[in-house]
């Protein structure tokens, strides 16, 4: 049992190592053939620069002004999102008079919103947290709308049979129901605002790794464009991660399916009793005179 996840990981490292050799084979030898390998920085060059970059206050700073810029958007949009996703799909009320409205506005791409967070908001903070808010709301809204339209409408009905009101279904079917599809659009919500909340910070920002990476950009120091690259990598796939996380821990009740040899394994089902040959044959007797008479009907309607 315990050599699977080892081997997994392994075979993790692995794949990451060879992404890593392959990237510092091709620019060390400058292979220019349809890419520009040449151009890119090496695997050593990015790894000096990072910890050249570690060892300054300011990356820190850009770490955590940006993270404290998704946490606030993202909660923000995991709230609004939820509440307006179940109103919508409860209600024909606010269905037609807020389903128009977010129909024509989430086409809109989040970093288009920038001079409209400018002009709104007195502070470029305030703006950047919105366009991240924003970005995040829209997966939330529609996974949430579409998981609580797929509920099975026996549930809500034997609660109110056992005299549930609103606020009961709400809180035992609706919310347990579809959380599932809740944290899969906040799973999806939480990666988009990672994109647009760099885009606004290289745009409007004045701290934070997606400024930086511009920064650096402007001053042709690739090595550290590539630091904020990875850094943004990585600190999407931690808060994503977390995310998900946590959604399986809410829904620990769904059935998980395991897959083994490349198969997948479902809950072994109880074993079917083993009858008797003469029990078999004794409960078979009747069935086969069933048969027998339904035949027998059958041909006297045929003569």
């Amino acid at each position: 049992m315990t050599r699977r996840p080892l081997a997994r990981y392994a075979l993790r490292a692995v794949s990451l190592a060879t992404a890593l050799g392959l990237w510092q084979l091709l620019t060390s030898m400058d292979v220019d053939l349809w890419l520009r390998f040449s151009q890119f920085p090496t695997v050593t060059d990015v790894a000096r620069a990072f910890s050249d970059r570690l060892s300054g206050a300011d990356y820190w700073t850009d770490l955590t002004d940006s993270l404290s810029r998704i946490l606030g958007g993202f909660a923000l949009a995991a709230v609004l999102g939820v509440a307006t996703g179940v109103l919508v799909a409860r209600s024909r009320l606010a269905e037609d008079l807020l389903g128009p409205v977010l129909e024509v506005v989430r086409p809109i791409p989040a970093i288009a919103l920038v001079p409209v967070a400018i002009l709104l908001f007195p502070s470029n903070e305030q703006g950047i947290v919105f366009i991240t808010c924003t970005a995040a709301f829209f997966p939330v809204l529609v996974s949430t709308r579409h998981a609580v339209r797929a509920l099975t409408p026996v549930w809500e009905e034997a609660v109110r049979t056992m005299g549930g009101g609103r606020l009961r279904i709400l809180g035992s079917v609706v919310l347990p129901g579809a959380l599932p599809g809740i944290f899969g659009g906040l799973s999806v919500g939480i990666g988009v605002s990672w994109i647009c909340v760099i885009s606004a910070e290289m745009i409007s920002g004045q701290y934070g790794v997606g400024y930086r990476t511009w920064q650096d950009y402007t001053v042709v120091n690739y090595p550290g464009v590539f630091v904020g690259m990875v850094t943004i990598g990585v600190l999407g796939w931690v808060t994503s991660t977390a995310v998900e996380l946590l959604g399986r821990r809410l829904t620990r009740w769904l059935p998980r399916t395991s897959y083994v040899g490349g198969r997948a394994r479902t809950p072994r089902t109880l074993p079917v009793p083993v009858r008797a040959e003469g029990e078999a044959e004794h409960e078979s007797q009747p069935d086969q005179q069933g048969e027998n008479d339904t035949e027998e009907a059958r041909d006297e309607h045929l003569v």
